[in-house]
């Protein structure tokens, strides 16, 4: 997840403003209207003195962003720096920031080396771009590689604590969180968009599964459904991997009828099962394999599902190397 800073270099109020409103991490400017952004919003706002920037035109500029760096600052480097510059610099810093003009230019600064810029610095230029900017490299954790798992049992599993994860974030059909019994093996949980007869659609919420299931969580990281609580980021999934974080806006834990759905997929070296615990009722929804949401209540063996599957190994929430089975 990059850093992405608005520079309010001149100071223009309605852009400042449009930079709040798309989600900016902070804002940087001269030490003059230092006071007039922080009046408009709670927002970090950084000068020039704070993060110094790199003309890089000549060989020796490189060698200038380095020293700076070593010396603590955070260098930035301005518009229309070039690739081979800065993979030079990236190879001998711990950080850097790159000006970006537009979305492609974000994008480029986002990639070089793989790595990337760590912070990306937003010009006035690109204002127009900065929701997109935002949404995807931001707010994106990148693209989840979702199997086709083959439902193999459905059972009835009496009543156990389930978690409605309420978002504070509008989301669509197709998205949902990934849970399940193992980190290793996680189902895509649809969130509640589609309405019935009965319910209306509560677009905000992942009815996520049962207090022990672990969540997918940004920063490839994992979590106990149960230790979820307002404030936390979460890891939002659509049908084709695509990924966003939300904020939990409230954690519904309540006892609930539950189902217990075991789902197998064939891998290269043979079939991988995985279960999750599910609420059992008509709004609660998984993922077809042709990415269309399914009720569990008509749910059967053979139908196929979106789920994940990955390597064992956990410790809070952190990959680590280890042997283990989860079931």
């Amino acid at each position: 997840m990059k850093k992405i800073i608005f520079k309010a270099i001149p100071f223009d109020k309605n852009l400042v403003t449009l930079a709040l409103e798309s989600g900016v991490d902070a804002v940087l400017t001269t030490a003059e209207h230092k006071k007039a952004i922080e009046a408009l919003g709670r927002v970090t706002v950084i000068t020039p003195a704070e993060m110094p920037e790199v003309a890089i035109n000549e060989k020796s500029d490189e060698a200038t962003a380095v020293e700076l760096d070593k010396k603590g600052k955070s260098v930035c480097l301005s518009a229309g720096w070039e690739i081979i510059p800065v993979e030079n610099i990236l190879a001998q810093v711990e950080s850097l920031a790159l000006e970006a003009e537009s979305l492609d230019r974000a994008r480029l600064a986002a990639g070089v080396l793989e790595r990337g810029a760590d912070t990306i610095v937003v010009t006035p230029e690109g204002a127009s771009d900065l929701k997109q900017i935002v949404a995807e490299l931001k707010l994106s954790q990148g693209k989840m590689e979702l199997q086709k798992a083959k439902v193999t049992s459905i059972e009835s599993a009496g009543l156990g604590h389930r978690v409605c994860v309420d978002t504070i974030s509008m989301l669509k059909k197709g998205q949902g969180m990934l849970t399940g019994n193992s980190s290793a093996f996680t189902f895509l949980v649809h969130a509640e968009t589609e309405s019935n007869p009965y319910v209306a659609a509560r677009p905000f919420r992942v009815n996520a599964g049962a207090v022990h299931a672990y969540a997918q969580m940004p920063g490839d990281k994992t979590t106990y459904l149960e230790e979820l609580s307002s404030g936390t980021e979460v890891l939002i999934v659509d049908a084709r991997g695509n990924t966003s974080i939300a904020v939990v806006g409230r954690s519904k834990v309540e006892v609930r009828p539950m189902l217990l759905i075991t789902a197998e997929v064939q891998t290269p070296s043979g079939p991988v099962s995985g279960k999750v615990f599910l609420q059992n009722a008509e709004t609660i929804r998984v993922v077809s394999g042709d990415g269309e949401p399914v009720s569990v209540v008509t749910l059967k063996p053979g139908d196929e599902i979106l789920c994940r599957v990955d390597d064992a190994g956990r410790h809070f929430g952190m990959r680590i190397k280890e042997e283990i089975s989860e079931e």
